[in-house]
């Protein structure tokens, strides 16, 4: 069976119209999850943005061992073992992360393109043409370049741009429809797109904005300050918001055409295709913008509440019915899972268990909780059964519980009010961690 899998950076799983949202226009991916097997209680495993994905090409949980790190050049992860199995394996990203120095996150893919210019990834300086993009007081300070913020950099780098196509989410898309091309006749493949988008900055063409927010006349708002949302206006906060909604749409949109091209190209009864996200992102609750604290006039602390852990996940598999799955699961699921699709066998002491039984309704269980983390001194950790989340060291360093069937937005602190609750879930994260923590990871047996 072929396999794609395409990331969506940052997607916040209340984001997507099929999962509820009345305003996003999501409707390319909407019909994709109404094909799809639809997992609504899929959490981060370890934030954020490379410990998730070595916990995709790993299948163990990273974040109580090491943070934000290379990917180890020595542990089995996903590529090698199907190019190994005689797959053919291509990469094509625009995340810079993945790429920079050593990070050996294109180990094992026979094919890697690298699309060059997201965020503050400078491939070619335009020093002349340096302009402010939006002011810096409604941004992230940090880092800066000759006096100039990220959004800055980054709308600098791709002055050119012209058109919806010169966007990321169309290049990358569009990349992958043409790889299918000059590929869909290989006898099985993997191809991994790693969108960088919907990550910030947001810059779809404003006519997507205007759709969201239209009347606005201030300053663009591309990128959150990672700090407190009462530093913008409620007319910025809007802005920022439809900036980001502008490019969850387009994202929607040059998917569809990915799937389009597997029609076109008479392999989608054979190829089972996978959308997902890596983290969300805070756009005004919890009087926050961003996904973590960078603000020095901000003291709290910032727990994985649900616009950054719950993320979604959707998978549509040849002759398999397509419904919503209420059961947990977590990211390091993945790596089994298209093994066992490729008829490969798993490195032996992952943490991921294969979806395969509930993606073939062989089961409505997969795990008791899903357990998120930052590795560090003092972690965010963060543990829910779906129905509950427990924070042992929440906003001001106390615990705090929340009841997400009446409270989605954990605003309501019920840690006093539920002993039985707080002790089931302190237990199953302690157990967790026990479990993950001692154990190095396995090395490869050999091969790319």
């Amino acid at each position: 069976m072929n396999l794609i899998v395409v990331v969506s950076d940052t997607f916040r799983y209340d984001y997507c119209g099929f999962n509820g949202n009345p305003w996003i226009r999501t409707p390319d991916l909407d019909r994709f999850a109404a094909e799809s097997v639809a997992f609504d209680h899929n959490y981060v495993s370890s934030f954020p943005t490379i410990p998730m994905r070595t916990d995709w090409f790993t299948g163990r949980y990273s974040f109580p061992s090491h943070g934000w790190r290379a990917l180890d050049p020595q542990a089995p992860v996903l590529a090698p073992i199907l190019t190994r199995g005689g797959y053919l394996t291509q990469l094509i990203i625009d995340n810079p992360h993945m790429m920079r120095g050593t990070a050996n996150f294109d180990r094992g893919f026979e094919g890697q393109c690298w699309l060059r210019g997201q965020e503050g990834d400078t491939y070619l300086t335009r020093f002349n043409r340096l302009h402010e993009a939006m002011p810096p007081e409604k941004t992230r300070r940090q880092p800066m370049r000759h006096g100039h913020t990220l959004p800055d950099i980054h709308r600098t780098t791709n002055i050119d741009w012209a058109w919806e196509e010169d966007r990321f989410a169309a290049r990358t898309l569009r990349t992958a429809s043409r790889w299918l091309e000059e590929n869909y006749r290989a006898e099985q493949f993997l191809l991994w797109v790693d969108c960088f988008d919907v990550h910030e900055p947001w810059d779809p063409p404003e006519y997507w904005v205007e759709r969201y927010d239209p009347g606005y006349r201030g300053a663009p708002m591309l990128h959150p300050n990672y700090g407190p949302a009462d530093a913008y206006t409620p007319q910025e906060l809007a802005n920022l918001r439809a900036h980001y909604a502008g490019e969850v749409s387009m994202i929607s949109r040059w998917f569809g055409r990915l799937l389009q091209k597997l029609e076109d190209v008479g392999i989608a009864d054979r190829t089972a295709v996978v959308f997902l996200s890596d983290h969300g992102m805070f756009l005004g609750e919890h009087n926050r913008t961003g996904k973590s604290n960078l603000a020095p006039e901000d003291s709290r602390r910032w727990p994985l509440y649900q616009e950054v852990a719950h993320i979604p996940m959707f998978m549509r598999l040849p002759g398999i019915a397509p419904r919503r799955v209420p059961a947990v699961v977590q990211p390091p699921d993945l790596l089994p899972t298209l093994l066992e699709l490729a008829g490969q066998a798993a490195p032996a002491g992952i943490h991921g268990r294969s979806l395969l039984p509930l993606l073939r309704g062989e089961t409505d269980h997969h795990r008791e909780v899903a357990v998120s983390g930052t590795h560090g001194p003092r972690p965010l950790l963060r543990v829910t059964d779906g129905n509950h989340t427990y924070y042992p060291d929440g906003e001001q360093g106390a615990p705090e519980l929340y009841d997400l069937r009446s409270d989605p937005g954990e605003s309501k602190n019920i840690v006093g009010a539920q002993a039985e609750t707080t002790a089931r879930l302190q237990a199953a994260l302690a157990s967790s961690l026990a479990t993950w923590a001692p154990a190095a990871a396995p090395k490869s047996s050999g091969g790319a």
